[in-house]
């Protein structure tokens, strides 16, 4: 067996509103639910973007819970790849400029493709790449 595709990607993130702000408002995605103070799920493509409460996240379900989701979560700054060709490299890189967020690096890679990258409110690093840096 090999899985098809990754359906979900999670960030956590040590403030959920501005994470849900500035996923919502800069980089442009639809939220698909939340849970004020744990998480809020975003539509991407033909995937998930969930953000957690890094906090909220390590909390074990209730004995009688519904959904006995078990706690994760992680320490440190996570990393996210969004896809984008170079016409939209160039416009993410206006955009990201207009709404004052810096880019942190912006290179092409030695097999061909570019990357930017930035950081998130909770210093997650938030990269959008070329396909083809990964032979797409």
């Amino acid at each position: 067996m090999t899985p098809s595709a990754i359906l979900e990607s999670a960030l956590y993130v040590n403030d959920l509103k501005a994470a849900e702000a500035f996923y919502r408002d800069i980089i442009g995605l639809d939220a698909l639910g939340k849970v004020e103070g744990r998480h809020v799920f975003f539509r991407c493509g033909d995937g998930v973007l969930l953000l957690f409460n890094a906090e909220a996240t390590k909390i074990p379900p209730a004995p009688d819970a519904r959904l006995k989701v078990p706690p994760h979560g992680t320490a440190g700054e996570g990393h996210l790849c969004f896809a984008a060709t170079a016409d939209e490299i160039a416009a993410w890189r206006k955009h990201l400029a207009a709404n004052n967020i810096a880019i942190e690096s912006d290179f092409e890679w030695p097999q061909g493709g570019h990357s930017i990258y930035i950081r998130d409110p909770s210093g997650n690093s938030i990269e959008f790449a070329e396909p083809r840096i990964w032979g797409f």
